[in-house]
């Protein structure tokens, strides 16, 4: 198994605590015969007028010497990870999750929201010490 960014544990609380259902820890996704692992699978059950929402879950640290080779890592996975769901499970939703202090840190850099913009990455902002979602911002 590979490793887990620090803040697996505290994510995936932080998620169960919204309400969500983790179905799989790793969410295991195939593409062109190639195993993949995104770091979790969930579901949040709204009322019956919402229906399912699926999402799948990448949650990093960028606890690296360098942050934008960090990124660059973080986007070719996100790249394959969106390809397997696009065939897997095209009704799963794909987030990158980051503590709020990373987001604080390094996501309102002009470089990140370039890449975030260009590449429609979804992310979850979290508290990890309070265990709780502080945005859903979606692309």
């Amino acid at each position: 198994m590979s490793r887990r960014d620090s803040l697996h544990d505290s994510a995936r609380r932080t998620l169960e605590k919204d309400g969500w259902v983790i179905t799989d820890d790793p969410l295991i996704l195939v593409l062109e015969k190639t195993l993949l692992k995104a770091d979790l699978g969930a579901e949040k059950f709204f009322t019956a007028e919402k229906d399912n929402r699926k999402i799948a879950i990448d949650i990093k640290d960028f606890d690296t010497p360098s942050v934008i080779s960090e990124l660059e890592k973080t986007m070719g996975q996100l790249q394959l990870y969106q390809w397997a769901l696009e065939a897997q499970e095209p009704e799963r939703q794909l987030f990158l999750a980051v503590s709020n202090a990373i987001y604080l840190k390094h996501f309102k850099k002009p470089i990140f929201q370039l890449v975030l913009n260009r590449n429609k990455i979804n992310l979850l902002v979290y508290e990890p010490e309070q265990e709780v979602i502080l945005q859903w911002i979606t692309h």
